[in-house]
């Protein structure tokens, strides 16, 4: 059985990847990769609150 984390990080590349196919300008693909990284440490904060 796969750890809660693992499952996280893979649903978290396959929306990236889903959201890169998406994307069909270099403004937009730049625009949505900053907000996945954003999005990601900010999930990554809240978890270290709990934690």
């Amino acid at each position: 059985m796969t750890s809660v984390s693992t499952q996280l990080f893979l649903v978290l590349i396959s929306l990236l990847l889903v959201l890169l196919v998406e994307t069909l300008e270099t403004g937009d693909a730049i625009a949505t990769l900053l907000d996945v990284v954003v999005s990601i440490a900010g999930i990554c904060a809240c978890l270290g609150v709990y934690a």
